[in-house]
């Protein structure tokens, strides 16, 4: 090439370059995994229960804004799976105060203090008031249990040897990088968190005192995690199983995360389960019902009472033997639902858009 020519491509790619001819740009995405779908009673390799949100692009892996919904046994386990570390949630959401969903949580905390770099920014864990239970004898609180979540390792002296060795670490311990962000769960959804274009709401349910469910919006779309709940009315008769507000919640949602018993352990079905734990779930099928009525897209039904495969919940045994996840599918469509339906197993994913 001549240096004539040359300079003239060479002026003509300046000149685009100050135009401002647009670029190849990571295409925006977000991603719902189950980072455990597991119950109270250990079943096989399953985590506990978790749902893990990301918001972000293809550059980043959907990892710009990274959102961690209850925290059960193993939760860190299936991040580092993911390829994700502590120190990478932005917030961690908590549905209600049970120990399925929160104990993995004290993990969380450790891993971050530990092995986070000493600025690490802190942790907002999001989570409903103090309240007074039903009878109002106890009172449920995620404030309490966060600032408590070290105690254990501060009285064995843990806490205090990994300072001793380590002098870069925040001496106040764990806690210390965690920023409790309380709301008083009401019948209408709320903004108790933000970031960017990332909205997460939160709405009343029902199932223990304090639960809670929320909604993520993004500008590529929206997720609901209903968590445990159920209907208000806890016996039959009863039009459902399933929360009128969540169902309120989860409107034109494109997916919805939630635990499902299935309708085999009802109290007529003979497995002996007591029926005060049976009909604070949503049953598989009422979740079909109410994922259809909402125009939901995807039915991500996790937290499965019982575990796939498993012959018994808890102490109690299923009748028929262990159920399949075409039973669980069979049921969600019963109650007439026709979109995708994933039956819970650690690290599934609906990813948006879909590829």
């Amino acid at each position: 090439m001549s240096r004539s020519m040359l300079a003239i491509v060479t002026g003509l790619l300046a000149v685009l370059l100050v135009a401002g001819v647009p670029s190849a740009q990571a295409a925006p995405c977000m991603s719902v995994t189950l980072t455990g779908t597991g119950g109270p009673p250990p079943f096989n390799d399953l985590a506990g229960p978790g749902t893990l949100v990301r918001y972000g692009d293809n550059a980043n892996n959907c990892s710009a804004v990274v959102m961690q919904f209850d925290a059960g046994r193993g939760t860190l386990m299936r991040l580092a799976q993911l390829g994700l570390q502590a120190s990478q949630l932005n917030a961690v959401f908590f549905t209600h105060m049970h120990s399925d969903h929160v104990e993995g949580f004290s993990d969380i905390a450790q891993m971050r203090w530990l092995f986070g770099a000493p600025a690490t920014r802190k942790l907002d864990v999001v989570c409903s008031s103090e309240v007074k239970s039903f009878t109002g004898n106890f009172t449920v609180s995620c404030s309490k249990f966060v600032a408590h979540s070290d105690d254990a390792y501060q009285l064995a002296g843990e806490t205090a040897q990994r300072i001793s060795e380590a002098p870069r670490l925040n001496t106040d311990g764990p806690v210390a990088l965690i920023n409790v962000i309380e709301f008083k769960p009401n019948n209408d959804a709320q903004v108790v968190w933000t970031s960017g274009e990332v909205k997460v709401s939160a709405i009343r349910s029902n199932h223990i005192p304090g639960h809670a469910s929320y909604r993520v919006d993004t500008p590529l779309g929206s997720v609901v995690i209903g968590g445990d709940a159920s209907n208000d009315v806890m016996l039959p008769p009863r039009k459902t199983s399933t929360s009128d507000e969540v169902e309120k919640l989860a409107k034109g949602a494109d997916i919805i995360v939630h635990s499902a018993v299935h309708p085999i352990l009802a109290p007529e079905k003979g497995a002996g389960m007591p029926p005060v734990i049976y009909y604070r779930q949503s049953n598989a099928t009422d979740l079909g019902a109410m994922a259809q009525r909402t125009g939901t897209k995807h039915l991500m039904l996790t937290h499965l009472g019982p575990s796939l495969g498993a012959a018994t919940q808890g102490p109690w045994k299923i009748p028929g033997g262990p159920l399949t996840e075409t039973d669980y599918i069979k049921s969600a469509q019963e109650g007439g639902f026709t979109g995708h339906i994933v039956v819970g197993t650690d690290l599934a994913t609906v990813r948006l858009p879909q590829e």
